[in-house]
């Protein structure tokens, strides 16, 4: 009885981790709507708009950066809006080095690098985003960030 439930076992976790690894390495629908979504936050914070970059998180998003969180998406507004008051400080964002790992049919992993270009300096560093598809589209759920030495 107990090789029959062994069997059973791997060959489930067989089929679930073949089709896992097949999902993962085919284009799926979500992950041009994931890096769409990346686009629009790149392009509203390069036209200054930092209303509509925190448009992606979701409203109950945490956001991690060195030893602080942040909790909901009107707290990381008003984060973002103290630390870059200026075109000159918000400089031009670019995302480089997407990685995107479909959790599922409405979650994503994405891993990859920020760069800000401006006039005295060019702060970078890596993120990992939690995005969770909702009924306003892919959102944020959860953002740890972190900057370069």
């Amino acid at each position: 009885m107990s090789r029959a439930i062994f069997r059973l076992a791997a060959a489930l976790w067989l089929t679930s981790s073949a089709a896992a690894i097949s999902w993962a390495g085919s284009p799926n629908p979500f992950t041009t709507e994931v890096r769409a979504a990346m686009a629009e936050q790149q392009a509203a914070w390069n036209r200054g708009d930092i209303d509509t970059f925190t448009k992606t998180y979701d409203p109950n998003a945490v956001f991690v950066s060195g030893d602080e969180i942040t909790r909901g998406a009107a707290t990381i507004l008003e984060r973002y809006k103290k630390k870059y008051s200026d075109r000159a400080k918000m400089g031009t964002l670019t995302f480089s080095d997407l990685e995107i790992t479909p959790l599922d049919e409405n979650a994503a992993l994405v891993l990859g690098r920020w760069n800000l270009k401006r006039a005295n300096d060019e702060p970078h560093g890596r993120f990992t985003l939690l995005f969770r598809k909702t009924s306003s589209g892919w959102r944020i759920v959860h953002d740890h960030t972190s900057a370069a030495r």
